[in-house]
């Protein structure tokens, strides 16, 4: 049996899986207003169990990527979300902070090999010209899973109590495995895949053979550095807004539970929305023959220039206002993401994405776990207002690096 447009059925899968990924992830934050209250945490206390899943999350960024590099795509994504998904489900069964925090540092060590997966996919299945169209797909399967995780958990969470939401919304990665076991090879061992499309893959991919690259040699070029710099500057905005954004709803502008369910989810929505736009933008411009950094960068700039609106949610008159500020600010990360990202594809080549993707995310991880102890602090000894003021300007840094040290493709030096 050969299945048409095979490809795209992988990527309909990528993007499953990272819905998943974010809903398992997201579950905590949803529920946080009313564990918090149950285990007596302070806000520098809840920030603690955060920082336990990306703690393990940056590291395990870097250790993920050679996993991918070494198992091979298929066999490695599923023992990811084999992972993670049972590790959700024992959040059910936590029943003081510091089993909390340790079933939610089993959660991130298995959560970061959804994205060095994707990524390394991504080179294996996708022309350059659909690759910036598949990452944004990939990214706004998160947008996807934090919209639909708030009104899933609270109405699971009302109707039979959190510890059903962790098992049900863990059991999820479960069915999934399935699917992708039946659909994934790499294309030339795939027996599902059509001639035409083999075809048409064959001829993007490089005719050289790969050579050897130790993964401490990739520090040694100054893209990695640009983009590990600039996922440090940038991605804590999204960590802050996936796992606070409820909190502050509740306990700053006086959302129910219920209010949080039925609103929360349109900031993500609208990050959705720019994950495609980001991704479709500079796609467009590579079809018209833009060299491809020049094009991500184009998908880029006017982004991070929406960031600094974040410096007006202290000062909106109302919660309309304020959602409404928040969901231009998600938008616009997540358009700036998704090229960045796609950026790793595009310059370096197919056989150390994995491990790059890896190098670069430990930026993301590490930026978020310093600026998530920051938030629990500067919260619970001031207000959130310094936070939307730090985040306004968090992106024209990471530009401004990216720039300088982000200027063409790599080549890649055999040791």
């Amino acid at each position: 049996m050969k299945i048409a447009g095979l490809r795209w059925w992988i990527a309909g899968l990528l993007f499953l899986s990272t819905v998943i990924n974010y809903v398992d992830r997201q579950t905590l934050s949803i529920v946080a207003p009313q564990l918090t209250k149950e285990l007596g945490l302070t806000p520098v206390a809840y920030s603690n169990i955060l920082n336990a899943f990306l703690v393990a999350y940056t590291l395990m960024y870097l250790g993920s990527g050679v996993l991918v590099d070494r198992w091979g795509t298929r066999i490695a994504l599923a023992a990811f979300v084999g992972w993670w998904s049972v590790s959700n489900m024992l959040h059910a069964f936590a029943r003081t902070a510091v089993q909390l925090g340790f079933v939610r540092l089993l959660l991130g060590l298995g959560e970061p090999g959804n994205f060095m997966a994707a990524a390394k996919a991504i080179s294996e299945w996708y022309r350059p010209s659909e690759r910036a169209f598949v990452n944004g797909l990939v990214q706004a399967g998160a947008s996807v899973g934090a919209v639909i995780a708030p009104p899933l958990v609270v109405w699971i969470t009302k109707a039979y109590g959190w510890q059903t939401a962790f098992v049900a919304t863990g059991a999820l990665g479960l069915f999934w495995l399935a699917a992708w076991l039946f659909l994934y090879r790499l294309p030339k061992e795939s027996p599902l895949i059509t001639p035409e499309e083999l075809a048409l893959l064959e001829e993007a991919q490089p005719k050289k053979p790969p050579v050897k690259v130790p993964w401490a040699s990739l520090l040694g070029y100054r893209q990695t550095w640009g983009l590990l710099l600039g996922r440090f500057f940038s991605d804590p905005v999204w960590w802050f807004y996936l796992f606070w954004l409820p909190k502050f709803l509740v306990d700053k502008r006086g959302f129910s539970l219920e209010q949080v369910g039925m609103l929360a989810w349109l900031p993500y929505l609208t990050a959705d929305l720019g994950s495609i736009s980001g991704g479709v933008l500079s796609g467009a411009l590579v079809k018209r023959n833009w060299e491809v950094v020049r094009a991500r960068s184009f998908g880029m700039w006017p982004f991070a220039l929406l960031m600094p609106l974040s410096l007006l949610v202290p000062i909106a008159p109302n919660n309309t206002a304020v959602l409404a500020i928040i969901c231009v600010v998600t938008f616009a990360h997540m358009a700036w993401k998704t090229n960045i990202m796609t950026i790793t594809n595009d310059i370096y080549p197919t056989h150390v994405v994995g491990s790059l993707a890896g190098i670069v995310a430990f930026g993301n991880g590490l930026g978020g776990t310093l600026f998530t102890w920051l938030v629990g602090w500067i919260v619970q000894y001031y207000s959130y207002d310094a936070i939307f003021v730090i985040m306004g300007f968090m992106h024209p840094t990471a530009y401004l690096i990216f720039r300088w040290l982000v200027r063409g493709p790599v080549v890649v030096k055999e040791s």
